[in-house]
């Protein structure tokens, strides 16, 4: 069995909103959603701004005793998945619930809870550690908290690709309805890494951006990137068979027809030079998908904003696509939202989805300083009109993951 899979409803909240149209409508305006960071002390750490997720309630989306039990990455993932099933009209009966599975991944998961929990513990001693604390920590339960929450019955999954998380987690239940083995997935990632111990570790490594202007701060391509910034957030799409959505009479967003995931088998965090792994990320998913290179129209880079990762992400594309590379668009969208780490894929998927959907281009802001490492058409500062028929999105992870997923433009053929 290989059946087509399509993409029929988007849920998202992220820095720049707490839905799919406010989301896309400040990015394509060129806005940034990053600010001076709240959530930690910042007179602790060299790093000064993050995108942050402004005055979000779980009580919109969840009871408030249910809330409780979930870190704030399960939150965001409850809350994002709700919207992505009520957007596609999906009614999940017991009849069909077998069916529906969940695939939802996050990088790091709980940190809030690990945080406060280890405190409490230091503090108060051990035996006042919340009996929550494992269910609340583990990245597998924004998939299981969203499964309770819809009464989705089929496979409960959660990948853990680092930074690739979520672009595996919708190949991955790509392919599993593809295959048969369920209907429809409601797949993604989540993330809430703004806490002291992660933004620590990610400043001792020299990771973030220590530029304090949060407009400015994040700059995939530019000659005066320095580091990454860290955004939270989640990205949920609901990937369906196509029979079931015709059943149905399902509005469909797009089609999933590629994937692509390969290991660097290189180094821990940094990224190979040339971007061997990356590149047969993208030929891999190309090639599932029974496509050249000269069919895709729009790239949604990885794109971190960091020295080593955007001059080797543009040497893997130049790589994988030859010369008509410089005929594709790249842009990389964490120059609104910041670096999602997880939660990144499932939010840069919904933005290839709808480039596709809307034939628009979202643009890499804060692109001011050409870096002559870098020189493909990066769509600098505006966005841009363009139809798209086809677009790719990849998403690069410590551990050497690399993961790619290509939509289509449906046509009913």
């Amino acid at each position: 069995m290989n059946r087509r899979v399509v993409v029929t409803g988007m849920g998202a909240v992220t820095p720049l909103g707490q839905d799919v149209a406010t989301t896309w409508d400040r990015l394509i305006a060129g806005e940034s959603g990053i600010d001076s960071v709240t959530r930690v002390n910042a007179d602790e750490f060299p790093a000064k701004v993050a995108g942050e997720i402004q005055d979000f309630d779980p009580k919109d989306y969840m009871d408030k005793k249910e809330a409780r039990k979930m870190d704030r990455f399960t939150q965001f993932a409850v809350a994002a998945a709700k919207m992505a099933v009520k957007d596609a009209d999906l009614d999940i009966t017991e009849e069909i619930a077998p069916r529906v599975g969940v695939w939802i991944g996050s990088g790091i998961g709980g940190m809030e809870t690990y945080e406060t929990q280890f405190r409490t513990g230091m503090e108060k001693g051990w035996r006042r550690v919340s009996p929550f604390f494992v269910p609340m920590m583990i990245p597998d339960m924004a998939s299981g908290q969203v499964s309770i929450q819809l009464g989705a019955k089929g496979i409960n999954s959660c990948t853990v690709t680092a930074c690739a998380t979520s672009t595996n987690s919708i190949g991955d239940a790509f392919k599993a309805i593809q295959r048969g083995d369920n209907d429809v997935i409601i797949s993604g990632g989540a993330e809430a890494p703004i806490v002291n111990i992660s933004f620590a570790g990610f400043s001792s490594a020299k990771a973030l951006s220590t530029n304090p202007d949060p407009k400015t701060a994040s700059r995939p391509f530019d000659a005066d990137r320095d580091g990454f910034v860290m955004g939270e957030g989640a990205g949920i799409l609901v990937l369906e068979s196509l029979e079931s959505a015709q059943e149905r009479g399902a509005k469909i967003y797009a089609e999933v027809v590629g994937y692509g995931a390969t290991s660097d088998a290189y180094h821990l965090t940094a990224v190979e030079p040339g971007g061997d792994g990356a590149v047969r990320s993208m030929n891999q998913a190309l090639d599932d998908a029974d496509m050249q290179p000269e069919d895709v129209n729009y790239i949604n880079a990885h794109g971190t904003s960091t020295q080593l990762n955007d001059p080797n992400e543009t040497e893997a594309v130049k790589t994988a696509f030859g010369e008509n590379a410089y005929n594709i668009p790249v842009s990389s969208t964490k120059s609104s939202i910041g670096h999602l780490l997880g939660a990144s894929g499932g939010v840069e998927a919904i933005f290839s989805i709808k480039s596709i959907a809307d034939s628009i281009l979202p643009p890499t802001i804060n692109y001011d300083t050409p870096d002559e490492s870098c020189d493909l058409d990066y769509v600098p500062n505006e966005a841009r009109k363009q139809n798209v028929d086809v677009a790719l999105s990849n998403s690069l992870g410590f551990g050497g993951h690399n993961a790619t997923i290509i939509f289509k433009k449906y046509q009913d053929e």
